[in-house]
């Protein structure tokens, strides 16, 4: 009787490392954390809005032409007045003053040399061209005080 021999056993495959799974996941969250910022870094420059102080804007109308922007300063005394649709002031930073024509509401802190940050831009490139607004910002203070409210009077529901 003869004995034939087995065949030898194929060795056993190379177990695969599980690292390469980490790695792609890994490269997949480096590479979307990038997107998002340049996606936020784009939206977020487009959006924002710097104030300039009267001196400022006056002083860089040439360059700005009607490019939408912020104005800082106080409200002078004595020229607010109500319009159509609106109110004209003229605001100032000491040193510069500027006609404001502010179209909508104004806020129930506006009043004479109260601080105020103004949205908007040149009416045109001229020396003397208002500032057309369409947003007044008032910085209020941060002692915040609620009014005094009777809650003994209060109706009960």
């Amino acid at each position: 009787m003869t004995i034939i021999d087995a065949p030898a056993a194929a060795p056993a495959p190379k177990p695969r490392p599980q690292h390469r799974g980490r790695y792609i996941v890994a490269v997949g969250g480096c590479v979307v954390a990038v997107v998002a910022i340049i996606v936020l870094a784009v939206v977020l420059s487009e959006n924002v809005v710097y104030f300039r102080t009267v001196t400022e804007a006056v002083h860089d109308r040439q360059s700005q032409g009607t490019s939408r922007f912020r104005l800082a300063g106080g409200v002078v005394d004595g020229t607010i007045h109500d319009t159509h649709g609106g109110v004209t002031f003229q605001v100032t930073d000491g040193r510069n003053t500027v006609v404001v024509h502010h179209e909508g509401d104004t806020p129930a802190l506006f009043k004479n040399n109260a601080p105020v940050v103004v949205e908007g831009h040149w009416a045109s490139k001229a020396k003397n061209a208002p500032f057309d607004s369409d947003r007044i910002l008032i910085k209020h203070g941060a002692d915040y005080t609620p009014p005094k409210v009777n809650t003994k009077k209060a109706a009960s529901s």
